[in-house]
């Protein structure tokens, strides 16, 4: 089901074409970057924090890690992440398959700065063995992001 949403979302934008989907997980940022065939960095990576009644996701660089006080500046919250047991149910994709695509009502979606230094960036579509080639425009405009944000450290 995650899987089809994520498709169905992306086909909006012409993107359906670009999904690629593996026989080996690809549910951590190092099987993503071995099954797709690229540095860690160039994983875009969907992380899921507590905004409330809604969620907030960030998606950022493989490499990245997110600094919690440039998150507190930012979105006004401590950075807590959802437990794995809330992710599906609030997002609606698993652990492992979590992207920007197709979410469910009152997701909030942000691209991290860390992203920009690459031309292309891998974001999971949907299952734990999947990704999506995109640009960061595709990437920003496909995930109906509300924002480049600067919320990670550790990167570049």
């Amino acid at each position: 089901m995650s899987m089809e949403k994520a498709r169905a979302h992306l086909a909006s934008f012409g993107l359906e074409g670009r999904i690629q989907e593996f026989t080996v997980s690809s549910a951590t940022v190092g099987l993503a970057a071995e099954a797709v065939g690229c540095e860690p960095a160039r994983i875009a990576k969907t992380l899921s924090f507590e905004n409330g009644d809604g969620s907030i996701l960030v998606v950022a660089a493989g490499d990245a890690k997110v600094d919690n006080r440039k998150f507190k500046d930012r979105f006004g919250r401590k950075a807590k992440m959802l437990s794995a047991d809330e992710v599906e149910a609030r997002i609606g994709h698993g652990v492992g398959g979590v992207c920007p695509f197709g979410v469910r009502d009152g997701v909030e979606v942000y691209t991290d700065a860390s992203l920009q230094r690459f031309d292309t960036v891998y974001p999971a579509a949907g299952t734990a063995a999947s990704a999506v080639r995109l640009s960061c425009e595709e990437l920003y405009e496909a995930s109906g992001s509300r924002g480049w944000v600067d919320v990670c450290k550790g990167w570049g």
